[in-house]
């Protein structure tokens, strides 16, 4: 088992700036690759940005490149989500989610196994 905590959401005016992390306990070693999704109001969850804890290789949306990156504190087996220049339409419950089966990244939620519990993320105009 994997468990995930997730921390940094918060309301922030358009043009600002938050770090989401995303700390695995239990079996952390398992991890092979973690990804971020969000989920907006009314709206279907979509994933946001993936990182493979091997290759290093990361992916984003296109509605985020060039302005969320994602690091690694491997001492700390947390992932962290920079996210800058937020937009209102950035708006939406951030959740991070880990693959044990291998490091490939995916885009597909059904892929990832374990959840951490989300975090809220306002962003005002």
């Amino acid at each position: 088992q994997v468990q995930l905590g997730e921390s940094g959401g918060g309301l922030v005016q358009a043009g600002g700036s938050l770090r989401l992390s995303c700390a695995a306990s239990g079996r952390a070693s398992s991890v092979h690759s973690v990804g971020w999704f969000r989920r907006a109001p009314g709206k279907e969850r979509e994933y946001v940005a993936a990182i493979s804890l091997s290759s290093r290789a990361t992916s984003f949306t296109d509605s985020v490149k060039g302005r969320f990156t994602i690091t690694i504190n491997n001492a700390k087996n947390t992932v962290y989500l920079q996210m800058n220049s937020l937009k209102p339409e950035d708006t939406a419950v951030y959740y991070c989610a880990v693959r044990t089966l291998d490091s490939r990244i995916s885009h597909d939620p059904s892929e990832y196994a374990y959840w951490g519990q989300g975090t809220q993320v306002t962003v005002s105009s």
